[in-house]
């Protein structure tokens, strides 16, 4: 299938690591020319390697402070991306009657603030060319709030329901907006949740990762190419006419409709 994105440009935040590395290599192994956003300079030297193709470049960016978002936007409005997939680290875990008003900032404002001030810049040039994509990615907690993650679940869901808005909005100009939901994914993140529950319960991680496994109905852990590849979809033409939706790629985990 030829998704046709070799005319295309994409920003992806977050993607030196993890499921944002792996949508980002998915989109240059498509053809796209890909900007790939973090904060480390050296993580995104030795990712920017692992794109297929030319004309791939990186701009450094920590989404919790406002002067590196500033200069992101500056960028987005000249490079005019076609695609922009917001993915950003979660907060710290806890119960939600205990988290702080500078926790629930903190985390609003890397999450929803961060992408909305790069939909504003993006998008008067996504309406003229009558062509955009949005992509958050998320977590299945926009579904079923998860135990402890108090300020996650509020912070998620705030962003399922910007995007929602937002792609009624914007659907007449050929721009659509969805949400990747992952679930257990084989990541840095998801290993030192094993390594955690492990050192809590007195287990080995080996033994910690099998229960988590037992947990999800395909019986294992999603891998990031696997959200890469649904990125790659949502981003092309072929998923014109899918707007406003939140995936989720877990493994069936999710208990719910």
């Amino acid at each position: 299938m030829d998704l046709n994105l070799k005319s295309k440009k994409a920003l992806v935040c977050g993607a030196s690591q993890g499921i944002g590395a792996a949508i980002a290599e998915a989109l240059a192994a498509e053809g796209a020319q890909v900007v790939i956003v973090s904060r480390t300079a050296a993580d995104l030297e030795r990712q920017l390697q692992r794109l297929a193709g030319e004309g791939h470049h990186y701009q450094i960016c920590d989404l919790d402070q406002p002067e590196d978002v500033s200069k992101l936007e500056t960028f987005v409005k000249e490079y005019q991306p076609d695609i922009i997939v917001n993915n950003a680290g979660g907060p710290a875990p806890g119960p939600v009657a205990s988290a702080t008003i500078e926790e629930f900032e903190l985390a609003i404002s890397r999450h929803l603030h961060a992408s909305h001030r790069l939909l504003q810049a993006a998008l008067p040039a996504m309406k003229d060319h009558k062509f955009g994509r949005f992509i958050q990615v998320i977590s299945t907690s926009v579904k079923m709030p998860i135990a402890g993650l108090g300020v996650s679940n509020t912070t998620r869901g705030a962003m399922a329901s910007w995007s929602k808005t937002l792609s009624m909005e914007v659907a007449q100009y050929g721009i659509t907006v969805n949400n990747i939901l992952p679930g257990a994914v084989d990541t840095g993140r998801l290993r030192s949740i094993i390594a955690n529950t492990a050192e809590k319960q007195g287990i080995s991680e080996e033994q910690a990762a099998k229960n988590m496994e037992a947990g999800i109905p395909a019986g294992r852990f999603g891998v990031p190419a696997e959200l890469g590849d649904l990125a790659v979809f949502l981003a092309s033409d072929k998923a014109a006419y899918i707007t406003g939706v939140s995936i989720p790629v877990d493994g069936g985990r999710t208990g719910c409709l």
